[in-house]
């Protein structure tokens, strides 16, 4: 019912079962109360400039580093426990990492399997 009004609409503004508060800027949606917070699109989603402004329990980092250094300081201070990437995303910042060494040696996709077992 809801994929079919988006679908259709583009939007979820007027899905009859939806409270007001349906389209919220990505920002503004990080700062409503909630029990488990996951950040799984962007690096540095959480920093010094939105910390102050959370109301979660606990932060799983589902993203490649969502939390700068300093945010996560802050968050340390006030209780809330943060799952850290490597933990929480292991397999998809492993992945990650294949891509980044990948990158560095210029090596196209499907190939890092035959240049190491080639040496």
């Amino acid at each position: 019912m809801a994929k079919n009004h988006f679908t259709a609409r583009g939007t979820l503004k007027g899905f009859p079962r939806a409270r007001e508060e349906t389209e919220l800027d990505p920002a503004e949606f990080m700062e409503h109360e909630c029990d488990i917070l996951i950040p799984a699109a962007k690096e540095k989603a959480i920093n010094k400039d939105n910390v102050a402004d959370l109301k979660c329990k606990i932060v799983v980092e589902g993203a490649n580093g969502p939390t700068t250094f300093r945010a996560e300081e802050a968050l340390l201070a006030r209780g809330i426990i943060t799952v850290p990437d490597m933990l929480a995303n292991g397999g998809g910042v492993t992945c990650s990492y294949f891509e980044w060494l990948k990158n560095l040696e210029h090596i196209a996709p499907g190939r890092m399997t035959k240049k190491y077992a080639e040496k």
